[in-house]
Parts: C-alpha cells; sequence; structure tokens
C-alpha cells in the first residue's frame, strides 16, 4: 500500500475503534439512566398504592384473592402508572392480591440487601430486566399491615438498539467522514513533505546515505543554523578529533577553536586550510537553503598535513637552490676577478684575494659546525648565510647555540621550523635600517628550542594574535598559492611533536619555537 493508503486504513481503524468504544459506553449508559427512570416511576407507583385508604383498611383482614376491592385497587394504580405488575403483599411477603394471577397466595422472595421491612425500596431485579418497588403499607397507629410491589420490565436490547440507532447512525457517520478527510489530508501532507517518496523508498535513501557517509574518505560535518552538530562521518569526527557522541550537540560545546569554529559556521569556505590539533586540514563549506533561507550548512574536510609537508619540503629545495644559484654567481664573480688578476698577472693579489675568500668560508663553516653538529640543519644556516648576505642582511648563529645530531624525522622538523622561521625574518627586514637576524638553537634532554630574532619593526598585537593562522600574511603576493602557510606549518610542526611556536616584540620580533623529544631521539654525535 502507498502511504496516503496506510494513513487512510489507520485513521479509518482508529475512528472504527472510537465510535465502537463510544456506542458501547453510551448504551451502557443509557441502560443505566432508563433504570434509574423505571425505578423512580415504579416507586411513585407503589408509595401511590400504598398510600390508599382502600388497602390500608382491608389489607390487613385479606386472604389471597378473596378481595375484589383490593385487586380493582391494584389494577387501576397499575394501568395509571403504565406499570407492568401491581401486588399485595402480607408482612411475611404472601401475596394477597396482584395484576399477575400465578403469584396470588404464593411468598415472593425477597429482593431487598439489608433493608427491613418498613422502608421503601426499588432496585434492579437479578434473574429478568425488571425494576421493582416496595413501599410498606401502615394502618392509623402506623404498624406496618403489608407491602405494596411494583414492577416495570426494562426495554429489551434490541429495543434499546433501536430506539438510540439513529443517533448512532448519526454519530458513526459523521465520525467516518470527519476521519476519512482528515486521513486524506494528513498523507497528502505527509506525501508533501517526503517529496512524493514511499516508506520503502526513503528508508533506502537513509541506508544509501549512510553507507555513502561512512564509506569517503574525506570528513563531512552538518550544522543546522543553531551550530548543532546535525550529521557526522567517522572520517569528520576522526579529523577534527570530537567525541562520539557529538551529533545534536553545539558546536560551542565539542570544541574551543575560535578559527575552527568560525570556519564551520560563518559563510562559503572554498579549499581553506586550517591547522586542526595535529593535522593540516582543507575545508570546503556550503550554506544549505531551502525555499530561499538557510537551514544549515554542509563543511567537507581532507587531511593535507603529509602533502603540506612535503610541498613545504619542495618549497625548501627550491629556496636552496635559489640560494645556490646566487653563490654560483658569487663564485663566477670571484673566479672573473681571479682570472683578471692572473691575466695582469698580480700573482701575490691573486693568492691574496683566494685567501681571503677561504678564510671567510672556512671561519663561516667552522662557526656554524661547531654549534650545530646535525648535518642537514647547518647546510641550512650555511645557505641562507649567502641569501641573507644576497638581501644585504647579516645571519648570525648565537654562541650559546648547541645542537647535537638527531634522527632524521626531527632534523626534518627542525629545517622546516627554521627554513620558515629565518624566510620571514628576512622578509621582515626589507624596509629596516639595519638589517640583521639572530639564530640561537638549543638542545636538553626533553626538547631543541629555535630561538629566531630579527631587528625588524617588530609585530603588533592584532598582528600576532593572527600570525600562525593559516592563510594569514601580511604581504603582497603574486606566486601561486601565494603567503600565509609558512607559520601555520611551524605551529603545526611544534604542536605535532607537544610543543608550541610563541612570538613577542625586543628590538624586534623573537620567535621561540619548541620541538619535543621522542624517546632515544637524539643520537650521538
Amino acid at each position: 500500500m502507498t502511504l496516503a493508503g496506510q494513513f487512510l486504513l489507520l485513521q479509518l481503524v482508529i475512528v472504527a475503534l472510537v465510535v465502537t468504544t463510544v456506542g458501547v459506553l453510551s448504551f451502557a449508559q443509557t441502560g443505566e439512566q432508563i433504570q434509574r427512570t423505571e425505578s423512580r416511576r415504579a416507586l411513585s407507583a407503589a408509595e401511590n398504592l400504598a398510600g390508599n385508604p382502600t388497602v390500608r383498611s382491608l389489607l390487613p383482614t385479606a386472604v389471597p384473592g378473596g378481595s375484589a376491592s383490593l385487586a380493582a385497587v391494584g389494577e387501576t394504580v397499575r394501568t395509571v402508572s403504565g406499570s407492568d405488575v401491581a401486588a399485595l403483599l402480607r408482612p411475611n411477603r404472601t401475596v394477597v392480591g396482584s395484576s399477575r394471577p400465578s403469584d396470588v397466595g404464593a411468598t415472593l422472595a425477597d429482593d431487598r440487601t439489608a433493608l427491613p421491612s418498613s422502608r421503601s425500596w426499588s432496585g434492579a431485579l437479578a434473574d429478568r430486566p425488571t425494576v421493582a418497588a416496595e413501599v410498606p403499607v401502615l394502618d392509623d397507629e402506623g404498624t406496618l399491615v403489608g407491602i405494596a410491589r411494583i414492577e416495570r420490565d426494562l426495554p429489551a436490547v434490541a429495543e434499546r438498539l433501536s430506539l438510540a440507532g439513529r443517533g448512532l447512525l448519526v454519530y458513526v457517520g459523521l465520525a467516518t467522514i470527519i476521519g476519512v478527510i482528515g486521513s486524506t489530508m494528513l498523507a497528502r501532507r505527509v506525501k508533501r513533505q517526503t517529496l512524493g517518496l514511499e516508506p520503502t523508498e526513503i528508508a533506502g535513501l537513509v541506508e544509501h546515505r549512510e553507507a555513502m557517509l561512512h564509506g569517503i574518505r574525506e570528513g563531512v560535518l552538518a550544522l543546522d543554523p543553531t551550530g548543532r552538530v546535525t550529521l557526522m562521518n567517522d572520517a569528520g569526527r576522526r579529523l577534527l578529533g570530537l567525541p562520539p557522541d557529538a551529533v545534536g550537540r553545539p558546536l560551542e560545546e565539542l570544541t574551543d577553536d575560535p578559527e575552527l569554529r568560525e570556519a564551520l559556521t560563518e559563510g562559503s569556505t572554498r579549499d581553506r586550510l586550517l591547522v586542526v590539533g595535529p593535522r593540516l586540514l582543507v575545508l570546503n563549506r556550503m550554506p544549505v537553503r531551502s525555499h530561499g533561507a538557510v537551514i544549515g550548512s554542509v563543511t567537507t574536510m581532507r587531511d593535507r598535513t603529509e602533502m603540506k609537508a612535503l610541498e613545504r619540503a619542495l618549497d625548501t629545495s627550491r629556496r636552496t637552490t635559489g640560494t645556490l644559484r646566487a653563490q654560483t654567481h658569487e663564485f663566477s664573480n670571484q673566479l672573473h676577478t681571479i682570472s683578471g688578476l692572473l691575466q695582469l698577472e698580480e700573482y701575490d693579489e691573486a693568492v691574496h684575494f683566494v685567501e681571503g675568500i677561504s678564510r671567510h668560508r672556512d671561519t663561516l663553516y667552522t662557526h656554524i659546525t661547531a654549534r650545530v653538529s646535525d648535518p642537514p640543519v647547518a647546510a641550512l644556516l650555511i645557505a641562507k648565510d649567502s641569501l641573507a648576505s644576497e638581501r644585504g642582511a647579516q645571519l648570525v648563529v648565537t654562541e650559546d647555540s648547541r645542537l647535537a645530531r638527531v634522527d632524521d624525522e626531527l632534523s626534518r622538523d627542525l629545517v622546516t621550523v627554521v627554513g620558515n622561521l629565518v624566510d620571514n625574518a628576512l622578509d621582515a627586514l626589507a624596509d629596516a635600517p639595519e638589517k640583521r637576524v639572530e639564530v640561537s638553537l638549543t638542545d636538553d634532554e626533553q626538547a631543541v628550542t629555535v630561538r629566531v630574532h630579527d631587528s625588524g619593526p617588530g609585530v603588533s598585537e592584532q598582528t600576532a594574535a593572527d600570525l600562525f593562522r593559516s592563510g594569514y600574511t601580511t604581504k603582497a603576493s603574486g606566486a601561486v598559492g601565494g603567503h600565509g602557510f609558512g607559520l601555520a606549518m611551524v605551529r603545526l610542526v611544534c604542536r605535532r611533536r607537544g610543543g608550541d611556536v610563541t612570538v613577542h616584540n625586543k628590538d624586534g620580533a623573537v620567535f621561540v619555537a619548541r620541538l619535543l623529544k621522542k624517546d632515544k631521539e637524539v643520537v650521538a654525535t
């Protein structure tokens, strides 16, 4: 059956049950009402019969069937009241006269319960559908001389149904019409709300949605207009670090990251990079509209942590290549100078020039390698020194720097952190009168601390609050991909290792990054 048919059948069954119940209750109430009415009429007739002067004077001496006057009085009362039986009894309940001849001379059973003969009584008889009323007959001295009894038959069940049939038919007809109309309207409304789909089709769509939702690798998170989570798959819960019972709870209860809440609840987001815990996610958010009104939003997310790390490593390689290219130009100029001195036969000057270059390189290499024992980090600092020289800046590795050789994973993380912090410091010196960058690396049993201090203008409080946010930058860029992810990557790397990165001002900007070590991560030099 269709959904409309099921609703119609259900409503008709409910209407039938309600009408049947109401009919039974109404029939029972009608029977009780008829019984009370007939009991009052019987009691009134019995009181008239008991108060008749002829009955009061003749009943004490009357014998069963021997008094025509008593029979006439009883028949008159019965006819006038419309009763079925009128009888006069002695105190011992022997029938003296009755409109039912078979009862004359017989002793009637007492239908009263715990009532004395001197009290009036009315009620239904247990053995047949009849009500009876008995009133004591008293002489002039108030002595009980007999009992006046009136019986009235109650209508049979068929007669009661025939009497109440018209009303019940009207009620049944009205209830059926209202039920059919209401069921039809309800079915049509539900049909519109379910877009014309039947229950089996809706169940199939739900099953397909659940299978698709939990089968894709990308995370999916849906919110209603109030920011309450209405839908989330396993990948979304894992990427955002939310609890299993997140569905149905407000987003404010699930995360205290204002940047994440802003990305999930405000506007449309396309390919936005965001650091969430130890991961770098790409978010795409689209509001969901129905009839022109926003009814929520759906956000999809992908894990780009490893991909972004590879991109940053590639970018570092490209920068290193550019630095080496600058060194190539520098070496070419030095070779041309040496060649010119030799052609001029200035051999002593050529030797002196070569020795000066060698001393400068030896001094730089010795200064860095004496303090930094990890080859990739030392090589990076040497390359950054050449880059700083090309930009007219001075890169200084502080005297208190000490870094032992570390394993490959920590070494790669240090290259990412140091490279990004030094590049950021060199960019900040573009308009500075004094261009100087100090790099300090300290190593202890728990962590490696990187400190980069530039002589630039520093950072404002507002800038410091947003500096490590993904995509935020103070630089103009025409390069593909732009800026704004270097410092975010630094924070991601530090937090992934259980540390963090901070910035403060002290004659320029000072960045301090701390990377915690894992067990047995330091390798002996």
